[in-house]
């Protein structure tokens, strides 16, 4: 990690604060215990836990990255199309909540969550393992559909967003739905919304996968972090930056063999321009029938 520090002159005892913030994000001690662990003060471990963070946090541009080339989006939805075969997907979307203590009472009222909770949510969208992009700086009151709608995700496929074909993103029914965000039938009518309702879920369980293989790297955030709101959101985003760069330096790991499935290439679509009506093209396009290929329940 010192490598990328920007700071031509990194001086050695950096080298000798990363394993102190490490230990934090990874175990979400108290601060005293690992100050005394590394035989140093809680002041120092505090200062050392914000400047390691404030590094990565400085590198989420480079190591989130939302696909935006055609090469990346069609790569991304070759990815999503082998777990269930649901086309033209680019991403996934949730929110999860990461707890807080108490923060000053003029702002504790934002941060209950529906739960009764100090919280921050979390909005992220990933691809099969990554994270695309990452939205922390909510209260935990704060609405799903709110932080999506006014979220750099939401700006930038509403001004480029040119059909299915150009991708969607998957979300749960807390989202509303739109030409570029597919979401569950509420009340499936046929078997065709049934399938799609299936292959929906499956494929966009790829979030609901990669917040716990995150939380579970990171445990900080499992516990309450006992830091101010805004540092929260910087530890938070270090993590996300932390787990994908775990994902691009690890080894490939090896994978049973598959079929290569290709998606079949999506007609340009020529209804009405809103999120039902694209959802109703791609339930009666391509769910019209089971595929002979599909063996998941």
């Amino acid at each position: 990690m010192v490598a990328f520090i920007p700071n031509a002159r990194r001086p050695r005892r950096f080298r000798r604060q990363i394993p102190k913030a490490f230990r934090f994000f990874a175990s979400g001690c108290f601060l005293q215990l690992i100050g005394n662990t590394f035989g140093v003060d809680i002041a120092t471990v505090s200062r050392t836990i914000t400047r390691v963070t404030d590094v990565l946090f400085s590198l989420k541009d480079e190591y989130i990255k939302f696909p935006k080339t055609d090469d990346e989006g069609r790569t991304v939805q070759q990815g999503f199309y082998k777990i269930r075969q649901f086309p033209g997907v680019v991403g996934c979307i949730d929110g999860t909540h990461v707890r807080i203590i108490s923060p000053p009472k003029d702002q504790e009222a934002a941060y209950v969550n529906r739960k009764r909770y100090h919280s921050l949510n979390v909005q992220a969208t990933c691809n099969h393992g990554l994270f695309t992009s990452i939205n922390a700086s909510w209260p935990g009151s704060s609405h799903d559909i709110h932080i999506f709608r006014i979220s750099n995700v939401c700006r930038y496929l509403e001004a480029r967003h040119q059909g299915l074909e150009k991708g969607v993103l998957l979300g749960d029914s807390g989202y509303p739905c739109r030409p570029f965000l597919l979401t569950p039938y509420l009340n499936p009518t046929s078997e065709r919304e049934e399938r799609y309702n299936r292959a929906h879920t499956s494929t966009r369980n790829a979030i609901e996968r990669t917040f716990g293989v995150w939380k579970r790297k990171f445990h900080v955030l499992h516990s309450e972090v006992r830091m101010k709101p805004a540092k929260v959101s910087r530890v938070i985003v270090a993590c996300a930056v932390l787990h994908n760069l775990a994902i691009l330096w690890n080894e490939p790991e090896p994978q049973e063999p598959q079929d290569d499935d290709e998606q079949p290439q999506p007609d340009q679509y020529q209804g009405p321009q809103d999120g039902r009506g694209v959802r109703n093209y791609v339930t009666n396009t391509l769910f019209r029938r089971r595929p002979y290929c599909i063996t998941r329940k």
